[in-house]
């Protein structure tokens, strides 16, 4: 293995701790709020505009179920709501309400927020090179996966492109 697959490696594997205490302090500061982790991911996938409910599963790597359980509750809360969608007669789009725009938004500033300390630290230029390291990992990695794809039967594809995070 090269050095820089080496590097490479090291950073998948900071991955995974990353997203296990990113997720503990998104959860922690939603203790006080009536939207789940779950629900939380639907409420930023629609702040990118309205989708299908299968568009969110997709980009979330969920069950359309799960997805449009958790949609249903959002719109229980006044969050979201379902509109006509021109291009499909029976699969309605899914977008956020000015309250779930406003909910979004605070949620969002405070996640905001915890990364400026963090980000006063550090170089905006390594900032915009780690992005775009991780989106090159991700896109290669999700090349990997569908092709090795066709000897498995994964439940879920994944996200198509344009779905994933941006």
């Amino acid at each position: 293995m090269s050095e820089s697959g080496e590097l490479l490696y090291e950073v998948l594997r900071h991955v995974r701790p990353l997203h296990q205490w990113s997720a503990k302090v998104v959860a922690d500061a939603l203790t006080e709020r009536d939207v789940t982790m779950p629900m939380r991911a639907v409420l930023e996938r629609l702040a990118d505009g309205a989708q299908t409910v299968p568009q969110v599963a997709r980009s979330l790597w969920l069950p359309r179920q799960v997805v449009q359980r958790l949609a249903d509750a959002a719109v229980a809360l006044g969050y979201v709501r379902f509109v006509d969608n021109p291009a499909h007669r029976r699969s309605r789009l899914a977008e956020l309400t000015p309250s779930g725009e406003r909910v979004w938004a605070e949620i969002h500033e405070g996640e905001l927020a915890g990364l400026d300390s963090l980000a006063e630290q550090l170089d905006p230029s390594d900032i915009q090179a780690c992005v775009r390291v991780i989106q090159k990992l991700t896109a290669h990695t999700r090349e990997l996966a569908q092709r090795r794809g066709d000897d498995h039967a994964w439940s879920t594809p994944g996200p198509r492109p344009g779905e994933e995070i941006r």
